[in-house]
């Protein structure tokens, strides 16, 4: 089984995304984050919503995952934040060993 995972967390605002990415890394719930500007299609109430968000994607060990999502679910703006992980399935060792080493 998979020990490393990556979690996608939308966010509505750059600095919603980076404050609870800095909580994460300060927590050592994760390795690395990265934070992109997305445009977002969904359903929400009953309507098409369009958006402009930001995605973080957290580097991590399947282990913190439930650390992870309780602390996004408390920090989070969203009432049903996309909180969606995935396996890492191979990758570079000499990485994978350093998530290893950060990640508490």
């Amino acid at each position: 089984m998979p020990e490393y995972i990556q979690i996608f967390v939308s966010f509505p605002s750059k600095s919603s995304a980076e404050k609870i990415s800095k909580q994460l890394l300060k927590e050592r719930l994760a390795a690395c984050i990265q934070i992109f500007p997305i445009n977002s299609a969904f359903w929400w109430q009953g309507k098409i919503e369009n958006a402009k968000e930001w995605l973080c994607i957290i580097k991590t060990k399947k282990r913190a995952y439930k650390k992870v999502e309780k602390l996004i679910k408390q920090l989070h703006s969203y009432s049903v934040p996309e909180i969606i992980s995935f396996e890492v399935q191979d990758g570079n060792k000499d990485y994978l060993k350093w998530i290893s080493e950060v990640v508490k």
